[in-house]
């Protein structure tokens, strides 16, 4: 029993190793598609390769808290793998080291993982993508203004737009908008209650208000509908909207708060503060589900093949997690649900594998001997 805690150092290393590798290798990768993404932006206002490389660079933390579960689902089955093709992993067994302990000691090394994870997620992603939005909408010049108490302020050539309210992208509440001339003089006033987007820039106005300012004062009209052609689209105001996935859980049940204290529909925001708190632990039913690997075919040394099932676990992983938010959305599941599902699931899985193993265990042993 006192080689346990040397075994459990030695894993961490070769676990922490691994998952740091793993991880760096699919951030090159998401940091790479995300240049190839923003380089056709190149030259839009200021938008020139020193911002570009930026914005790129403060992605890299949002895309590290999405991809951790999956790297330590990686990298812990790759060192499980590969400790069992040795026969390292059936020596640290006739030390002591039973499934049960191997799961309290994978556990152990998980916990930094949970951390890490909730602490990217929390503080150091939302912190960096707030960053790269305001590099990228000062370099387009597009947007001036974002957090007031106004709500949000935006420029489109000579007119400038306040939005009350902009809960979606393609659909705005409060909708006001300032023409000015050439000379920089008030021409025109909108006001909507709420603006549509129809497509090929344009939007539909609903209750709308129009004030002309004109050399004999001015003059209002209204009408129920009316289109705004405009350079504002969903993509340009997802700058601005931090989605929901994006916030930190703080900000979240902030805003929860806000939209509950003004009857506004809130299922989306608690299925994402939700996976905000269950997400971390993601990473601890990865290493549970990498655990039966290396109990299976211990002598044959299919390490790659491995490697391959836990990267497709993984992304069947990411998947299955996004699916459940929109399907609880779309069934208005309990949000709690939504988002817990796909680890419960998962955690299931591993169980049952282990089980399933264990129980196959003297067979194997009968066979090889």
């Amino acid at each position: 029993m006192s080689g346990i805690p040397t075994l459990e150092r030695y894993l961490a290393r070769q676990i922490y190793g691994a998952v740091g590798f793993v991880l760096l290798g699919f951030l090159a990768l998401f940091a790479f598609f995300d240049l190839i993404a923003e380089l056709r932006d190149l030259g839009n206002g200021n938008y020139q390769l020193r911002q570009i490389f930026s914005v790129v660079a403060l992605w890299v933390p949002g895309h590290a808290y999405e991809l951790f579960p999956v790297a330590v689902l990686i990298g812990t089955l790759y060192v499980l793998a590969h400790l069992s093709s040795n026969s390292e992993y059936t020596v640290m067994r006739a030390a002591g080291l039973s499934p049960l302990r191997a799961g309290g000691v994978l556990a152990k090394v998980g916990l930094a993982f949970v951390v890490a994870t909730f602490a990217i997620g929390e503080w150091i992603a939302p912190f960096t993508e707030e960053l790269a939005q305001k590099v990228r909408m000062q370099a387009m010049q597009s947007l001036i203004g974002g957090d007031l108490s106004s709500g949000l302020w935006f420029k489109d050539e000579r007119s400038f737009i306040n939005v009350r309210e902009a809960r979606e992208a393609h659909s705005l509440g409060g909708v006001r908008i300032y023409e000015f001339d050439a000379a920089y003089r008030l021409r025109q006033v909108t006001a909507a209650e709420r603006g549509e987007y129809a497509g090929e820039g344009k939007w539909r106005l609903v209750e709308v208000s129009q004030t002309l300012f004109g050399p004999g004062g001015p003059t209002v009209a209204r009408s129920p509908e009316a289109e705004w052609r405009s350079a504002v689209s969903p993509d340009l105001l997802n700058v601005l909207i931090v989605a929901p996935e994006r916030m930190s859980a703080w900000k979240l049940y902030k805003y929860l708060q806000h939209l509950a204290g003004n009857r506004q529909k809130t299922e989306r925001y608690e299925i994402a503060l939700w996976k905000k708190l269950f997400y971390p632990l993601a990473t601890l039913v990865m290493m549970a589900l990498a655990l039966p690997f290396a109990y299976i075919d211990a002598r044959s040394g299919m390490v790659g093949i491995k490697v391959f099932l836990g990267i497709m676990l993984g992304i069947f992983f990411h998947m299955l997690n996004s699916l459940f938010s929109h399907v609880g959305l779309l069934k208005e599941w309990p949000p709690v649900a939504a988002a817990a599902v796909p680890s419960l699931l998962f955690f299931a899985t591993a169980i049952l594998m282990m089980l399933w193993i264990e129980r196959l265990r003297p067979y194997w042993v009968r066979i090889r001997g």
